[in-house]
């Protein structure tokens, strides 16, 4: 008699039904190649000769840009391992701002790099120790060789803003809006014992369409998307006393259900008369602290709007509440909610406030503030694309200027510094034994990748320009670079192309970190995707056929 149990070779189902798994070497290959065209597709955005890419979403608004970050985030990525590529440039961009496409570009050379070792059987745990180690004498180098500088001296940080614009839609005006976006940050810059901080927050940023980009102005105060409420107030108003306030300006209505017995048309007359006299009491509240300039976060009564009109007090109603923490220090306010506590020393000081009409909408513009630790930047430009395009540029411009004024310490642009800290890895591959050393002579290799392809973007040879790079690197050259401009090798920091030491910090940080992540990975396991549950034909479950009677019961 057969020992074998009856159910020999059934099948041992382990996994939910249309699940799937892929091992080992075929794993890491789709991963990798996910990674790897997700690097491709904004190569070419790298750098002032970089393209930009159109991107259209399910409902058809495009986006022109070459933001790293912006391309990636609207291509609705669906692949696993290419998410983590998109997580690289996110962390990226919160945490410095600027040097997304940089980054994803070395990501997916590191991991392209990794393949080939793994090709030739070297384990992947020995290429991430390889790459921790490389990573950390990246580091190590880069700061060996910054150039200090002082946190207010507006020189280099224009420069570092110049730079980070030259490969934007905004290239041409770079001089200009550099100024603007420098004058803004050193405006809200605070020194905390020695060091300053900058809050991104204190710059408020406002766009309409129409005019040209070199109409964007710095204003020293703030702007709101909001109209004077009544037409009967003052447009402009001198040496503004303004009161802030967190209330609503109208009668409150009792909470609780009341009836109001009113039998003759006398007491309804008496009624309106007392409501009315509590709205003037209230605007008289407001005259007597000599308030000319009223900024309301929720309604205010018409009745209201009437008696402040008369008063000659200029009132905006429903302001955000972010505007108003932002007024509350540019204007040295205090934000009031209560009418009966609100004194003289809670007003706000600006030299003007003003409606101006910009394009078909009219803003009020609070300038010449007592100290504007909160300022505003408007832009303008020809179409409501550039404008969009000219918002992540500045917004860029202020985070590279915010990381030099924090961390003052910068390097040379074009590729210098990361050739500088190839080189140095080449020598330190040369010191470690085993195969490790394989790797970090990879990771340097990975890192060229930001040299070659600026000069790739830039129609020039890459294989001379390397070669080149090399050459000067090691004779001590330590900021040759690609020149874009010139189609060829020159000194980067003779050029004022300058980066924030903190960019490039967090582009090694952030890479090494996902190489290794995804590089650990030797089995995807893919659930199934849930099933729509089956639509019922028509007339069963309960619904009754089209025109048909009453369900049976």
């Amino acid at each position: 008699m057969s020992a074998t149990p009856e159910l020999a070779g059934t099948p041992v189902l382990i996994l939910k039904e249309g699940s799937s798994r892929e091992r080992g070497r075929g794993a890491q290959h789709g991963n990798i190649m996910a990674a790897k065209i997700v690097a491709e597709a904004v190569k070419s955005a790298l750098g002032p000769k970089g393209m930009d890419k159109m991107l259209v979403d399910s409902f058809g608004d495009v986006t022109i840009t070459s933001d790293g970050r912006t391309i990636l985030d609207e291509m609705d990525i669906q692949h696993p391992a290419a998410k983590m590529m998109v997580e690289v440039a996110k962390a990226q961009d919160d945490e410095v701002g600027d040097g997304t496409t940089t980054a994803v570009i070395i990501a997916g050379e590191l991991l392209g790099q990794a393949e080939d070792l793994v090709n030739k059987n070297v384990h992947p745990t020995v290429i991430i120790d390889g790459y921790r180690k490389a990573g950390n004498k990246a580091l190590e180098t880069l700061e060996k060789i910054a150039i200090p500088v002082k946190s207010e001296d507006k020189g280099p940080l224009k420069k570092v803003a110049m730079t980070s614009m030259a490969s934007k839609l905004v290239a041409e005006n770079r001089d200009y809006l550099a100024d603007v976006v420098t004058s803004a940050i050193l405006h809200v810059a605070q020194k905390v014992e020695d060091q300053y901080t900058v809050d991104l927050d204190d710059i408020m940023i406002e766009k309409k369409a129409g005019e040209s980009l070199t109409d964007t102005k710095l204003i020293e105060g703030i702007v709101l998307d909001k109209e004077v409420v009544h037409p009967g107030m003052p447009k402009r108003v001198e040496n503004a006393k303004v009161a802030l306030l967190d209330r609503a300006l109208e009668v409150e209505k009792t909470e609780f259900d009341a009836k109001l017995n009113i039998e003759s048309p006398e007491q309804m007359e008496a009624f309106l008369q007392q409501e009315e006299k509590m709205m003037k009491e209230m605007v008289e509240t407001i005259a007597k602290k000599k308030v000319n300039v009223l900024i309301c976060q929720k309604g205010i009564d018409d009745m209201i709007q009437h008696f402040l009109a008369r008063r000659s007090i200029m009132a905006v109603r429903r302001a955000k509440k972010s505007d108003m923490e932002k007024l509350a220090k540019a204007t040295g306010g205090k934000v009031v909610t209560n009418l009966d506590d609100f004194t003289k020393e809670d007003l706000g000081y600006a030299k003007l406030v003003e409606e101006r009409k910009i394009g078909d909408d009219k803003l009020t513009f609070i300038e010449g503030c007592k100290n504007p630790r909160s300022v505003a930047i408007l832009i303008r430009g020809g179409t409501e694309r550039i404008i969009d395009e000219a918002e992540r540029s500045i917004h860029d411009a202020l985070c590279v200027v915010r990381d030099v004024v924090e961390e003052p310490k910068i390097v040379a642009g074009g590729g210098a510094p990361e050739l500088e800290v190839a080189r140095v890895l080449r020598e330190f591959a040369d010191t470690l034994l085993g195969r490790e050393a394989l790797a970090v002579e990879r990771y340097a290799e990975a890192l060229e990748a930001v040299p070659t392809t600026l000069s790739e973007n830039a129609g020039l040879d890459p294989i001379d320009i390397i070669s080149e790079l090399r050459a000067r690197h090691e004779k001590g050259e330590i900021w040759a670079g690609v020149d874009v401009h010139e189609g060829k090798v020159s000194d980067m920091k003779k050029l004022e192309i300058l980066e924030p030491l903190a960019v490039k910090k967090q582009i090694i940080k952030s890479t090494t970190e996902a190489a290794s992540m995804i590089l650990k990975i030797d089995d995807v396991i893919a659930s199934g995707k849930m099933k729509a549950p089956p639509t019922p034909p028509p007339g069963a479950g309960g619904m009754p056929p089209y025109g048909g009677g009453p369900p049976p019961y």
